[in-house]
């Protein structure tokens, strides 16, 4: 048992982060009052942007491991500026807010899939020299630790958790935190106390974008390789880990991680003897089903901010 963990753990992690990062990024929206359900567009668009930044930069220069780090700034820029269609319409226009984010999907899927096709004929973009996994020197020799953590990880990993943590002190530690959350939970009494409430939701919107942009690049750069107009649902997913971890930063790390372990049991479940004598279908909507259950035990205690998709009329309570 504890070799079959070993084994799953590495993996695990690496299918976390980008589920990681983008409920991330959805829990600022949400402190900020917006509900943003269309982070799988945002994650496709950052898959597509950081694999067509990428590819351009390593046909002129072969090798090149900046162009990775470019390629995921660039589509944190373009997922910024793509979420910009949804604060505008949630926030200026008081859109309802679910269907602006469905759009956002639909929006996304389909150009950047045209767009791939026009320029590669097949719809897929890939990178001739993603990251690699490595071991941490030292830490990796850690007993029992050192396996589970810190072997096969990628740059992108530590990225994320450093992320996380400023995350975390941002929204708790200081004066943007406390009025970002303000505008989420009682919006008309932080504007009475000088906020500009629709600043912070733009604002809450647009990390959104860039993080989960990030997420759906993290996916290219790391166990895909390629950009092929999907991400397989995990923006949902990304949501769902923000709903099962109560808004809060650490209980999404622990909900990521159970529904990357999830996944990775359902994904390697053939090659494992272990696992082998359980169906695999079983094994595939296991996640599904245990996020099901879990938002339906979670939903009575649910912590969600009290604005969370409410629209924001300035001078009216």
């Amino acid at each position: 048992m504890w070799s079959l963990i070993q084994q799953i753990a590495p993996y695990a992690i690496i299918f976390t982060i980008p589920l990681l990062i983008t409920a991330l990024g959805a829990l600022f929206s949400e402190r900020s009052g917006i509900v943003n359900i269309g982070l799988e567009g945002l994650m496709v668009i950052g898959a597509f942007t950081g694999a067509l930044v990428i590819f351009t930069i390593q046909s002129s220069f072969p090798g090149s491991k900046t162009a990775i780090w470019v390629g995921l700034l660039v589509a944190m820029i373009a997922g910024i500026l793509f979420s910009l269609l949804h604060a505008f319409a949630s926030i200026n226009l008081s859109a309802n807010q679910i269907i602006s984010g469905t759009a956002i999907n639909m929006i996304a899927g389909a150009i950047t899939v045209f767009l791939a096709r026009n320029m590669t004929g097949s719809g897929k973009i890939s990178i001739v020299n993603p990251f690699k996994p490595t071991n941490v020197p030292y830490l990796s020799d850690i007993p029992i630790i050192g396996d589970l953590f810190f072997t096969r990880t990628y740059p992108t990993t530590w990225l994320v958790l450093v992320i996380l943590i400023v995350s975390t002190f941002v929204l708790y530690k200081t004066p943007f935190g406390l009025r970002l959350r303000a505008c989420g939970e009682h919006p008309h009494a932080a504007e009475a106390a000088g906020i500009n409430v629709k600043r912070m939701r733009y604002y809450g919107v647009m990390i959104s974008g860039a993080f989960s942009a990030l997420g759906g690049a993290v996916i290219v750069v790391t166990y895909a390789g390629e950009f092929t107009g999907t991400v397989a649902g995990l923006g949902f997913l990304a949501l769902a880990a923000l709903i099962f971890g109560q808004w809060k930063p650490l209980g999404i790390l622990a909900a990521t991680f159970f529904f990357g372990f999830a996944t990775t049991v359902a994904n390697v479940s053939q090659v494992v003897p272990a696992l082998a004598v359980i169906p695999p279908v079983l094994l595939k909507i296991f996640p599904y089903v245990v996020t099901l259950v879990a938002l339906i035990i979670f939903s009575k205690s649910s912590q969600a901010p009290k604005a969370v998709g409410e629209p924001f009329d300035s001078g009216k309570r």
